[in-house]
């Protein structure tokens, strides 16, 4: 299937030729330094170690994530400035074929990321048994919120006349959606802040995570804070296969 082919090309120019291999050599020394830092800190208890285990997973789903997003974010709107894109709808494939190809091919960041983080949530959790739980709520949890930034870098790049553009855009969007991490305890109380967080797919994640990893509670309680990113995701990866491409023209549909 053309879609396949697609995806094959990509994912030799993403991880031979591409920039695969040195954003998950970045993305190494990001994790390596944030275990380090958690591991020899002394003070560590049994609640605060798997407070750390959930600090380490958050880290690494918000950055895997995030790489998928630039490298999608590079989809079409690179192929636009290279001037290849041309040659590219001229090909038998269809445009979502097209799309779900790319699609995949850049997913497969977070796939990379994810097992890079699994080694370090051993060494953080394995000590009270919290290895398990992290790796399977990382690969639920962390592969929902890849597949709707991914979704959404295609349909921006689809969209956008520059790759700049898309790449501006993208990162807005991004943080935006990582702002109300950083709102102070006090305003995440109440119903309005309850529902800002809830709707947020990044906010309602790492909620979901820290409810399993720290708070010990079951995966069927809370299961209602993944509502949002299923919702984004299912959203994202429509409109990225279904409809943006219908919109692609070798300027681009969108502003700027």
């Amino acid at each position: 299937m053309a879609w396949r082919v697609v995806a094959r090309q990509e994912l030799r120019d993403l991880w031979l030729a591409g920039r695969g291999l040195p954003l998950m050599l970045a993305f190494t020394v990001l994790l390596s330094a944030t275990t380090y830092l958690t591991a020899t800190n002394q003070s560590l208890n049994f609640l605060e170690q798997h407070e750390a285990v959930s600090l380490t997973l958050q880290v690494a789903v918000a950055v895997g994530a995030l790489l998928a997003l630039l490298v999608a974010a590079d989809a079409f709107s690179g192929e636009r400035e290279r001037g290849t894109l041309e040659s590219l709808l001229l090909s038998p494939a269809r445009r979502s074929e097209l799309a779900l190809g790319k699609l995949l091919a850049a997913l497969s960041t977070w796939l990379a990321a994810f097992a890079l983080a699994c080694p370090y949530l051993w060494v953080l959790g394995h000590g009270v048994g919290a290895t398990a739980d992290a790796v399977v709520v990382g690969a639920v949890v962390g592969t929902v919120i890849a597949v709707a930034l991914t979704g959404l870098g295609t349909v921006v790049s689809a969209l956008a006349r520059s790759n700049r553009l898309s790449l501006s855009v993208c990162l807005l969007v991004l943080l935006a959606l990582f702002a109300p991490t950083q709102f102070p305890t006090g305003a995440k109380e109440g119903w309005f802040g309850e529902l800002l967080q809830r709707v947020n797919p990044i906010t309602a994640g790492n909620h979901y995570i820290g409810n399993v990893l720290v708070d010990g509670h079951g995966w069927s309680r809370d299961a209602a804070w993944l509502l949002s990113p299923l919702a984004a995701a299912v959203l994202f990866a429509f409109l990225a296969v279904a409809a943006a491409p219908r919109f692609l023209t070798l300027r681009g549909s969108g502003p700027g």
